[in-house]
């Protein structure tokens, strides 16, 4: 029952999943439409105004009624009304938003025209700041005015319809001769004013760039200080009459409207998303283009979770102090790495919260724009079907199990007697007991089990005293091949062998000639004679001591001090040299051969272990044996080379001469002296 609930678990799961996935698939496919349409309307609209005669004729007349303003002169006290207005009413609120303190001087306008319009059409319009829009004619009676009242109640009714939030006027030296809007930016010059910086500057150098009618230029959002640092995204097209660039023609694009596409008008349970499901754009900075639906549902909730999984503090602020996430809810998930990238797919990912989400991504193809869009639920609402389904389940097999065991108890009593009595005597034979046997006189399948349990038993006892046979004859083998001590070791189940041993004294040695001499005899006469050298070394060994590591060959490896530690290890060591010389020679006396010995000794500390699974194999390793190896491969054939702390420590018992400094290319230098009078050491028949 727990494997069946668990596989439809998985099925469920699978097919709740897909289900899932392409519904948020489709819901993302609509809303990349709806914003793609939202912006080719805008694109359109944008280009079709451009050229539209009203616009064309709007242009020029705000151009040069704004030119015919800086020949008039500016009363000090409009001046002293502009610093208030920006000191209480536009810095004090931007302060809020921005980092450090805004400097007056930076943003009040400089030029005549600018102060004189920003006095009447910002500081002593009688509405509040975001109404400004509404007054017509400040009744300064300049031409200016009059251009203003005859065709701002059009672009204001263009701006109100469309849903724009702002619309812009610039003559072609970037001053903005006309807003709808009558922000901190109306009358300044985005070439080089307080805002030359801003992404509507940059839409603006855009368009004048462009080389004729029909260009329009989008701009991705960015804080923008006259909106008091709120996220801002500009559109802009140049105004031509006829051949002659007279200006551009930009809007701010509105927030509201792309938050109500991706928001569905913030119907999201009607559109299919549940409590938990969204639908947002993302930009190449890994910052929001929409609105979070969990900010605007529940902004304490939400600045919660982002506090608690780090976010900065001076960001959550902003996106209380704003009411939005644009610009400011980073979200760098895979999946908007892999839209950002051009991909799209869906996945199973954490999202901006950490929280587990079912996502749908893929790339938002708008011209100028480079943005991913996402649709994504909670896992844990996605899934909600199949958690009560398994717990339904689990309720249900609980109680069947336990019926099905109440039952089975009753049953037990029945078979269970002459099993206890087979259980018993497989308790003898575990504990050792072979001569258990069992006594059955029923003849049933528990008879024929009795009878085969005896069977075992005989068969079992025959078996253990074979292996207790191999046993032996194993303990033998090991003894042959490693020490005592390793041999102990790994009897008793010790397979990863590794020690670090001191003040040992490693011989390498190879029998010089004994190639030539192979290639001149048959295979059985080079392994006898190599057989009866090595038996000859072998036997010196247990004689000094010393242990036998391994022959490679015709090289034969030992060492003094490894398993038994020993004061002498170096003077056995050379001894065990000078004996192996002497023997090789007698050697070579009684069978009329030329081989020869070349020997290198050094002593210190090395690592030994035994390697391997199967074959196993005790060795050892470090800078003591690679030298040893080295002073022999540098000795002359019936020589012996010793280290510099061999000599130190054995000069007062034997003769050595200085051989000098060993080079080879990629090693360190090394010092060998050569053992003399080897001749009187040892006896050899002449």
């Amino acid at each position: 029952m727990l494997a069946s609930t668990f596989i439809c678990s998985n099925a469920g799961k699978s097919i709740l999943t897909e289900k899932i996935f392409n519904q948020l698939t489709s819901l993302r496919a609509v809303k990349t439409y709806q914003i793609q349409d939202y912006f080719e309307n805008l694109y359109n609209h944008s280009q079709t105004l451009s050229e539209d005669l009203t616009v064309v004729a709007a242009m020029q007349e705000f151009k040069t009624a704004y030119r015919q303003l800086e020949e008039s002169k500016v009363p000090a006290d409009f001046d002293k009304k502009i610093d208030t207005y920006y000191q209480t009413k536009f810095l004090t609120k931007l302060a809020r938003t921005n980092e450090g303190s805004p400097v007056l001087a930076s943003y009040t306008p400089k030029t005549t025209a600018a102060r004189y319009l920003q006095y009447h059409y910002i500081a002593a319009n009688p509405n509040p700041p975001g109404k400004k829009l509404l007054l017509d004619q400040p009744g300064d009676a300049s031409s200016y005015s009059r251009v203003h009242a005859r065709y701002h109640p059009i672009f204001r009714n263009i701006v109100e319809k469309y849903g724009y939030y702002d619309m812009f006027l610039i003559d072609p030296e970037g001053s903005v001769v006309y807003t709808v809007f009558k922000e901190a930016d109306f009358t300044t010059n985005l070439t080089n004013g307080p805002y030359k910086e801003s992404n509507l500057a940059e839409a603006i150098a855009a368009a004048r760039g462009a080389n004729g009618k029909g260009y329009v230029k989008i701009v991705d959002f960015k804080p923008y200080s006259p909106s008091y640092g709120a996220p801002a995204a500009f559109i802009a097209a140049p105004i031509f009459n006829g051949p002659e660039f007279i200006g551009i023609l930009a809007f701010q694009l509105p927030v509201d409207k792309i938050n109500n596409v991706m928001t569905g008008n913030k119907h999201w349970k009607q559109n299919g998303l549940g409590d938990s499901g969204e639908t947002y754009l993302v930009g190449p900075d890994y910052l929001m283009r929409s609105a979070s639906r969990f900010q605007i549902e529940d902004p304490k909730g939400h600045a919660k979770t982002l506090r608690s999984i780090g976010t900065d503090e001076n960001t959550v602020k902003k996106i209380e102090e704003f009411k939005t996430t644009i610009l400011l809810q980073e979200v760098q998930t895979k999946a908007v790495k892999e839209a950002l990238f051009g991909k799209q797919g869906t996945q199973v990912i954490n999202d901006y919260r950490d929280i587990p989400v079912l996502s749908s991504y893929a790339p938002l193809d708008i011209d100028g724009l480079k943005w991913a869009i996402l649709a994504e639920m909670d896992v844990s609402e996605a899934y909600a079907p199949i958690h009560s389904f398994e717990k339904t389940i689990l309720i249900a097999a609980t109680l069947i199990i336990a019926l099905i065991t109440l039952v089975a108890m009753s049953l037990t009593a029945i078979f269970v007697k002459p099993i206890k009595t087979l259980i018993a005597s497989a308790r003898k034979v575990g504990a050792g007991e072979f001569d258990a046997v069992v006594k059955s006189g029923s003849q049933d399948e528990f008879g024929e089990l009795a009878k085969s349990f005896n069977q075992t038993i005989d068969s079992l006892r025959a078996e253990t005293q074979l292996i207790e046979q191999k046993n032996r004859e194993n303990e033998a083998l090991v003894l042959n091949i490693f020490s005592p001590a390793i041999a102990k070791r790994l009897k008793q189940g010790d397979r990863e062998i590794a020690d670090q041993i001191s003040n040992v004294s490693v011989l390498f040695s190879d029998l010089e000639r004994f190639t030539k001499l192979s290639q001149s005899m048959s295979p059985q006469e080079v392994v006898g004679v190599l057989n009866e050298l090595v038996t000859a070394f072998d036997e010196m060994t247990e004689k000094y001591g010393i242990e036998k590591i391994k022959t490679i060959g015709d090289g034969y490896m030992a060492v003094c001090g490894l398993s038994v530690p020993r004061l002498d290890h170096d003077k056995r060591m050379v001894e065990f040299a000078s004996e192996m010389l002497a023997f090789v020679r007698r050697f070579n006396y009684e069978k009329d051969l030329h081989l020869d010995l070349r020997i290198g000794i050094n002593s210190g500390d090395v690592v030994a272990g035994v390697i391997g699974k199967d074959k196993l194999l005790y060795d050892v390793w470090g800078d003591t044996v690679n030298t040893a190896n080295r002073l022999k491969s540098a000795c002359p054939p019936g020589g012996i080379f010793v280290s510099q702390n061999i000599c130190d420590r054995l000069r007062d018992l034997y003769e050595f001469e200085p051989v000098g400094e060993i080079q080879e290319s990629g090693k360190q230098k090394l010092v060998a002296w050569q053992l003399k009078g080897i001749q009187q050491t040892v006896s050899v028949p002449r």
